[in-house]
């Protein structure tokens, strides 16, 4: 294996894919080498060509940013000498392949596969059986927590545990703020990972249960049920008799043979690196494109991390309809950084840096990979459900709790979350964690769900797209993620506004 990698033919730096000293020498080719001109860490990009100052930085094939200085072959190019071309809102034109589009569309549902999952009186297809506990408020949530704690000694038959979801909303919010604390915690309610749901108030919140109940609407009173404290003489006793009855119910559901059409995975990255965009997010490109040949659906968001690769995304819009939601998705998240009176293109993160990611296009360009090659087929709003097969796009920061919450809100069964860095979280659906790298999945194998850093080791990545597709089933089917075997849940609903 070489010990750099150059990613597409345009590029003018290429990729250490492991730590290289000062005066070491990369061979480019039989005719070509260089001498690296300073230590440079693992992930880091390198020069292979003199570069002018104000001249482009290309990886990818594409711009992202442009030196500050001249910059010689050889010398490690990083936020020290290069800078962001992105500034400002952009006006976009939709120039989609439409031969392309077309040829895809075509693909679609043309291969099988199955898993078993809990199949809800509503159609939808649960990979869980849990029993979930929804705080209204914030103020109830050391009561959720003791209460899932006692209720699982109840646990029984199919009913794989009761986890409470705290949060700190609820209450003392306004307008677009309370409306999407509503929206999320209704989507959870109804999820179909949850065979049950307490659904526990205060009582004199804005978000109190009957100001919720028409967000929520219909549920099956068996499954779903609410209790407001204040009203109850012994909320704990209360409570628990409520979910012994939930657990009761849910007990007897049994696993069924299901077509993969009805899987929706979340498409999610987080404490990137140098490696993702070369080996996990390119691999969750190759799943999404497996996902949705088989009829199924998948869910990209991290809006501020599409900034520098929005187009490609655009262009794959399977309308101008959906190039136009798009581009006001995009727009309008930036909208949304100025009105704070903050910079559109603050971004990487230090760990982001460490990791060798320079600008945000460089990211952005590494984390669109994620959507593999399909067509744009929807554009979904914070905390909207999709109920159109193929690629969605979701409004949500990158976050990344905010952002895993709000892909299980719209309907993702289970998170796809490609890391450089590792992470321990979970949302609240199962939350595959897969490693750029060997380094971290190594150090973190506790953390680490899958591999993708074998792709630097010389394993084709057909061949683990295989592997992580049938791990996705078996895990669609029962087998529990590491986040799931320590117990981890996390959600975190984005918050847009005043606190009163």
């Amino acid at each position: 294996m070489s010990n750099f990698l150059k990613i597409h033919p345009q590029d003018n730096v290429v990729v250490c894919l492991e730590p290289m000293a000062k005066g070491q020498t990369l061979n480019l080719s039989d005719n070509e080498s260089i001498v690296i001109a300073q230590d440079v860490p693992a992930g880091h990009k390198v020069a292979i060509k003199d570069i002018k100052n104000g001249e482009n930085i290309i990886k990818y094939g594409y711009a992202i940013g442009h030196s500050t200085e001249d910059i010689t072959k050889g010398m490690w190019v990083h936020t020290h000498d290069v800078k962001t071309n992105l500034e400002g809102i952009l006006d976009y034109k939709y120039e989609p392949d439409k031969d392309y589009l077309e040829k895809r569309k075509s693909m679609v549902g043309s291969k099988k596969a199955s898993f078993k999952g809990f199949v809800r009186a509503n159609g939808k297809v649960g990979i869980r059986n849990e029993v979930w506990i929804i705080p209204t408020v914030g103020c109830v949530n050391n009561i959720a927590t003791k209460l899932a704690e006692k209720a699982g000694a109840y646990v029984k038959g199919s009913v794989d545990e009761v986890v409470a979801f705290t949060h700190n909303y609820g209450c003392s919010q306004t307008g677009d703020d309370q409306e999407h604390t509503r929206t999320i915690l209704s989507d959870l309610i109804n999820h179909p990972n949850a065979g049950g749901v307490l659904v526990l108030g205060l009582g004199c919140e804005n978000s109190n249960i009957d100001v919720l109940k028409p967000y929520i609407g219909e549920v099956d009173d068996k499954r779903v049920k609410f209790l407001v404290c204040q009203q109850s003489d012994d909320e704990m006793q209360d409570g628990l008799n409520l979910l012994k009855e939930i657990i009761e119910e849910a007990s007897s559901d049994v696993r069924e043979e299901v077509d993969a059409s009805k899987l929706i995975i979340g498409l999610k990255c987080g404490g990137s690196d140098g490696f993702s965009g070369i080996t996990a997010n390119p691999l969750v490109g190759r799943i999404s494109d497996r996902i949705i040949e088989c009829g199924g659906t998948s869910i990209l968001t991290e809006v501020p991390e599409m900034f520098g690769a929005e187009t490609i995304l655009m262009n794959r819009c399977v309308s101008e309809e959906k190039f136009n939601d798009t581009v006001n998705m995009i727009n309008g998240f930036k909208d949304y950084f100025t009105k704070q009176g903050e910079p559109i293109y603050e971004n990487p993160s230090p760990g982001n840096k460490a990791g060798g990611i320079t600008t945000l296009e460089d990211k952005s360009l590494g984390c669109t990979q994620k959507s593999g090659d399909f067509p744009v087929m929807n554009v979904l709003e914070y905390g909207e459900r999709t109920d159109v097969t193929g690629l969605n796009l979701l409004c949500a920061p990158g976050n990344d709790l905010c952002a895993a919450t709000a892909l299980a809100s719209s309907g993702a069964q289970i998170v796809l979350f490609t890391t450089g860095r590792g992470t321990p979280f979970a949302c609240p659906v199962p939350t595959m964690k897969i490693a750029s790298n060997n380094t971290i999945a190594d150090k973190k194998s506790n953390w680490i769900d899958f591999r993708a850093g074998q792709i630097l080791e010389g394993r084709s990545f057909e061949e683990l797209t295989d592997e992580l597709f049938e791990k996705i089933l078996r895990t669609a089917s029962g087998e529990k993620l590491k986040s799931e075997e320590a117990g981890f849940h996390d959600m975190a609903i984005w918050k847009r506004g005043v606190t009163l």
